[in-house]
């Protein structure tokens, strides 16, 4: 992929809709940034026209994630906020994976204060697994919205999972 592909199709700005994704503890808001901060250091995020065998909208975009009746909608716009798209994402496929996740990475933090270097490896191999079944799944769901590739799907599904994240 050219660099100018990568200027083109990418976030410049990530946006969390206070009114629907409240504010949470200190803890969680950090892991939203440094999600929200990997995800726009390095992306590709090209969004499709609806129509078949149109070209891609062109960007760069800001993105605004807000979550309603279980779907974390995907509000699209330009540089200079002029609206391209709104995509909603179904949550409920994501569901089991996220919890599975979460309880991975409780062990895992369990395990590094006790554990075998062997034993937490094989945890975090586990979770790594997890990690890529989501993004992969986010990739599936949104491929006729959204093309991604996979180092940033596997970013913005950091960001659903701490978007979930109750502490």
């Amino acid at each position: 992929m050219s660099d100018d592909q990568r200027s083109t199709y990418c976030l410049f700005d990530i946006i969390l809709d206070e009114t629907t994704i409240r504010r949470n503890t200190p803890d969680i808001n950090h892991e939203r940034e440094v999600a929200i901060f990997d995800l726009l250091e390095d992306n590709y995020f090209e969004l499709r026209h609806r129509d078949e065998g149109e070209d891609s909208i062109p960007g760069p975009y800001i993105l605004t994630l807000s979550l309603e009746d279980n779907r974390l909608v995907f509000h699209i716009t330009d540089q200079d906020e002029g609206h391209l798209a709104t995509h909603m994402l179904s949550l409920t496929p994501f569901k089991k994976t996220i919890k599975d996740y979460f309880l991975i990475c409780e062990s895992y933090f369990e395990a590094i204060k006790t554990a075998t270097p062997q034993r937490i490896e094989a945890i975090d191999m586990g979770r790594r697994g997890l990690h890529n079944e989501g993004s992969e799944l986010l990739m599936e769901r949104l491929t006729d919205k959204i093309i991604l590739d996979k180092d940033t799907s596997r970013r913005l599904f950091t960001l659903i999972t701490a978007l979930h994240w109750k502490g």
